[in-house]
């Protein structure tokens, strides 16, 4: 190789993209702001195979053989659990973030199937409510849109206390977004950038979150399940403390989960992979003997039906998709690449959820933009996908020999890679050695 190949290689640490982030930085003396998720490649549930069943197990034959994927969620206190036909959940993106539209379909997609939606930051909307059959009421720092009549036509109350994408901070919706109404439901002024809060402003840990859920319980009656979420900052102790306070279930969010809005340096450089979370925040549930007692939800970057099924076998309830949710009714659509183009992005790389100018017409306020999203079209194609996600659990569970995707275990699958095997807590492929687990 000549010397003059030599100066084309491009520098490991010094590569095109920290080079464009310092001449950004340097030339606008402004952070970087943006939606979609981590983009650094991580541990994740495609480091994790299934074994299948062949002679020391058998496999269930999928035309004759049932394989249930029913759970009910709030079974400790509640009086009224939320019963899902399938173990996949809409995690909580708000109106404001996302159009009516975008709700709207999210919440008949849902419904469709047997699942619920969650509302997000800003309060419930009436497209969101009339077309959720189960819809889970999310209870933020913010308090954007509060109102105790909200809460008791909710199905279920989701205290937040973090995101997978930004444990510790607080999202962002940027002027162009707050429109009228947005600015009415959340009581702020119009056009006018806003930051919610990174901490409820009235509890400062576990003791005041156990008064915060008895009042939440009193307000609904004992009748609607409360969740607490977290993202998965220490997960194990997340958990333990959620249990605590008295949640009837657990939300963990792995840092693979997206945004709507924030600094790209809490993307991409806070938090922890899910893997790392599921197996935490199980550990936690066991050894406080609530294990399927409390149920546990986990989310960040579920995509398939691998990762539903490799998720419950780590010890999950259910799974929540938010960015694969989008993607279903219509985000990043190929047929809209001159669109695109257009706003100086691709189909697959558009990261700008914050920009208010989605050609999609899901992350807008835009009318123009927000009128080329069917909900009930859109609705169709998230519930088709959702009994994709149901389908191949199933498929994967009775290739384990399990009658119900809850009775896959850790014991069904294998690692790839070192790292993955510690994070998951299983075995590394071809041997019987779990890093950091020590061995008789």
């Amino acid at each position: 190789m000549t010397g003059d190949n030599w100066s084309l290689r491009e520098s490991k640490t010094f590569d095109r993209n920290s080079i464009d982030y310092i001449r950004s930085a340097a030339a606008t003396g402004l952070y970087r702001i943006r939606g979609f998720g981590a983009k650094r490649r991580v541990p994740s549930f495609d480091d994790l195979l299934m074994k299948g069943a062949s002679m020391s197990r058998y496999p269930l034959e999928g035309y004759r053989e049932r394989c249930g994927t029913d759970v009910a969620l709030g079974t400790r206190h509640a009086s009224k659990p939320i019963e899902l036909k399938i173990p996949v959940t809409i995690s909580g993106m708000s109106f404001g973030s996302l159009s009516a539209n975008a709700k709207e379909a999210l919440g008949r997609g849902a419904s469709e199937a047997g699942t619920s939606t969650t509302t997000g930051d800003g309060g419930m909307t009436l497209e969101e409510r009339e077309h959720s059959e189960k819809l889970v009421y999310q209870y933020l720092p913010s308090r954007y849109g509060m109102n105790p009549d909200d809460l008791r036509k909710a199905d279920a109350i989701e205290v937040v206390v973090g995101q997978g994408a930004k444990p510790g901070g607080g999202g962002m919706l940027l002027g162009q977004k707050i429109t009228r109404r947005v600015a009415e439901m959340r009581c702020l002024p119009e056009g006018i950038d806003q930051r919610s809060a990174c901490r409820h402003p009235d509890w400062t840990g576990p003791d005041d979150l156990a008064i915060k859920i008895l009042e939440l319980r009193e307000i609904t009656g004992w009748e609607k399940p409360i969740y607490v979420k977290c993202g998965a900052a220490r997960p194990y102790y997340d958990t333990a403390l959620s249990i605590k306070a008295g949640a009837d279930v657990v939300v963990i969010d792995g840092m693979q989960g997206g945004t709507a809005a924030t600094q790209e340096v809490f993307i991409e450089h806070v938090g922890q992979p899910t893997l790392v979370a599921v197996k935490e925040a199980v550990q936690a549930l066991c050894d406080f003997d609530m294990h399927r007692k409390v149920q546990l939800v986990v989310g960040g970057g579920i995509r398939s039906g691998a990762d539903v099924a490799k998720a419950l076998a780590m010890g999950a309830d259910a799974v929540s998709i938010g960015t694969a949710a989008l993607i279903a009714i219509g985000d990043q659509d190929p047929s809209l690449d001159e669109e695109y183009k257009k706003i100086g992005s691709a189909p697959g790389f558009w990261e700008d959820y914050q920009a208010g100018n989605d050609p999609a017409g899901i992350t807008t306020q835009d009318p123009e933009l927000t009128a080329r999203l069917d909900p009930v079209l859109a609705g169709r194609r998230l519930a088709n996908y959702l009994r994709v996600l149901a389908m191949e659990s199933q498929t994967l569970a009775r290739a384990c020999g399990k009658s119900h995707v809850h009775n896959l275990e850790p014991d069904d699958m294998v690692a790839l890679t070192v790292e993955a095997a510690a994070m998951a807590g299983v075995p590394l492929a071809g041997t019987n050695w779990i890093p950091g687990k020590e061995t008789g």
